[in-house]
């Protein structure tokens, strides 16, 4: 069965052999200090292009961060290094490029504005309440990641694999989000990464072992090993469970606070509500109407003047109305 399921992912005239591979993640391996200068100079290079698209919400530029970005092969490093029972130092590579990233995460923070909405920025929000969902995709993205490194042939899916792991983009939201006084985000984000670690780790050593990249281990390390492991993914699924949960919540309340926008605005011909969001601790609430916006049902006083701007013409993107507690 084992090596029916080996021949299927890798066949023999594509595997590459352990030396190769162990050339390809051990940064300790052959020429170190070529290894070493090659890997921090892309780190940090990649790591400021990341915050640049962070800062600016440029999808494409952070793709192109997550292309040239070299963390996953120190984490692909741990998982060859489980398999093969032996020390290899990638978890020190892993933990200083990581420092490095919210370095550079922090020093971007300087460039963003106090009262900067940082959940208005895509990239931040899209990374700040982990779920899941994240986690079932990241351990795809490593199986995928694991078998692409063990083949010879299928080389060219690497950058794809780098684009959907999303390693370095998620440090620099943490920075970005501790300097801009927001731990809270800055939290999920970290949750965030450290599930993507987990699952590459964990389906980088599930391939490598199954494709025999074996080394002789003695039986306490290897209950060690399986006990960290099963720690470090405690750790990491409960928060994501809870992350999932809340997402469900606050999508349960803007489906409530948008039938109930609705319904203020049913007596106004040709109302709609554009869009509800969830910023910080309130709700804000996109609608475009052709009059006044109406009195709120449950206090007495009309809307502030400020709410009746949302008004727009026939020419100009409709204006988002303050959300307030009656609406």
């Amino acid at each position: 069965m084992l090596t029916r399921m080996r021949e299927l992912l890798v066949p023999a005239a594509q595997r590459r052999t352990l030396e190769e591979l162990t050339a390809e993640l051990d940064l300790r391996s052959g020429d170190r200090p070529s290894n070493h200068s090659a890997y921090w100079t892309m780190l940090v290079l990649s790591a400021v292009i990341a915050a640049a698209g962070v800062i600016s919400d440029s999808t494409a530029t952070v793709i192109g961060a997550m292309i040239i970005a070299p963390l996953s092969v120190p984490i692909m490093g741990m998982a060859l290094g489980l398999v093969k029972r032996t020390r290899t130092g990638a978890g020190w590579f892993v933990l200083g490029g990581a420092a490095a990233v919210v370095v550079v995460g922090l020093v971007a923070s300087l460039a963003v504005p106090r009262s900067y909405d940082l959940l208005s920025n895509g990239q931040i929000s899209g990374r700040t309440s982990p779920g899941l969902a994240d986690l079932i995709a990241a351990m795809a993205t490593g199986l995928a990641g694991a078998v692409a490194l063990a083949r010879r042939n299928v080389a060219a899916v690497l950058p794809g694999v780098a684009v959907a792991i999303s390693l370095e983009p998620p440090l620099v939201v943490v920075g970005v989000c501790l300097g801009d006084g927001a731990p809270g985000l800055a939290l999920g984000a970290l949750v965030l990464f450290l599930s993507n670690v987990l699952a590459l780790v964990l389906a980088g050593t599930f391939i490598f072992a199954a494709l025999g990249y074996l080394g002789a281990q003695a039986e306490p390390t290897r209950v060690r090993t399986a006990l960290a492991l099963s720690a470090v993914g405690l750790v990491v699924i409960v928060p994501l469970g809870v992350s999932t949960a809340a997402n469900y919540v606050f999508a349960a309340w803007r489906t409530q606070v948008k039938h109930a926008a609705t319904a203020w605005l049913a007596d106004i011909p040709g109302a709609t509500v554009i869009n509800v969001q969830t910023r910080s601790k309130a709700f804000h609430i996109s609608v475009r109407t052709p009059n006044d916006l109406p009195r709120c049902r449950i206090c007495s006083a009309a809307c502030t003047e400020s709410s009746r701007t949302a008004r727009p013409s026939s020419s100009t993107p409709p204006r988002a109305a303050p959300s307030t507690p009656e609406q």
